[in-house]
């Protein structure tokens, strides 16, 4: 196939898999229960941090964040206090990430709330930022705070190279906005030609099958390469081709 070809393909995939069927078995599911902005934006990064292994578990551990919240993440966020977290601080959420992050997790939401009423302003990029790698390293500074606490290392750094594919990912569901309803779009004020599409190793493998990723690695720098192609062919929605590698990484076509 010609790139053009394969633009086409992925065009056809994306199409058919952007769809309100995907809700129903991914952990986007989470955030599309609220309807309160910041509900949406809480259950969403918990959602998004919680993104990697099995995504039946990542979806049942997620529920149970948000009904240990009483289903109202926000309210919860801004009232909590040291006593909420004691039948939980010494166990399991979800793989590593144990009730100890849950608890510094919410504080640190809650300091960022106090400071602005939209998690949009701190993952804002600069007007001459093409993309959102500055913009996550500042998200990140402005989440932990300086503090060394253990759970630092479940919040991605763009500047130690990483992929950040849970936070992009976390990005495309904010920020994403067409017909579909897919994507929840809530960040009206980021602009979706900046966002990339996430990348770990099933859609980095599919996209050097089809020859648009040369670069090995699942990094930032391999993210940036993904980027110039993916807009090459629609520089106002890059992050749609997500849905295309996903479903190809589901539908297995290419082995």
């Amino acid at each position: 196939m010609t790139e053009k070809e394969i633009f086409a393909f992925l065009d056809e995939k994306a199409d058919a898999f952007n769809h309100p069927e995907y809700i129903n078995s991914d952990p986007l599911q989470i955030p599309h229960r609220y309807s309160v902005k910041q509900d949406i934006e809480i259950s969403g990064f918990f959602a998004a941090t919680l993104a990697w292994g099995n995504r039946k578990s990542i979806i049942t551990n997620a529920t149970k964040i948000m009904d240990f919240m009483g289903n109202s993440p926000y309210d919860f966020v801004m009232n909590a206090k040291e006593s909420d977290f004691k039948s939980i601080e010494d166990k399991a959420v979800h793989r590593t990430f144990n009730g100890e992050d849950l608890k510094q997790f919410v504080f640190n939401l809650q300091r960022l709330y106090q400071e602005q009423e939209s998690l949009s302003y701190f993952f804002r990029p600069k007007d001459d930022e093409q993309n959102f790698y500055h913009a996550l390293e500042r998200f990140r500074t402005a989440f932990l705070n300086e503090n060394n606490h253990r759970s630092y290392k479940h919040v991605s750094s763009t500047y130690k190279n990483s992929a950040a594919k849970r936070l992009i990912m976390y990005l495309r569901w904010m920020v994403r906005k067409d017909k579909r309803g897919v994507d929840l779009g809530v960040w009206s004020d980021l602009d979706q030609k900046k966002l990339s599409c996430p990348l770990d190793v099933h859609s980095g493998n599919i996209a050097r099958q089809l020859g648009i990723l040369n670069r090995k690695q699942n990094d930032w720098k391999a993210v940036e390469e993904l980027d110039i192609k993916l807009r090459t062919y629609n520089s106002e929605d890059p992050a749609l081709y997500d849905f295309a590698l996903f479903g190809l990484g589901v539908t297995k076509e290419l082995e």
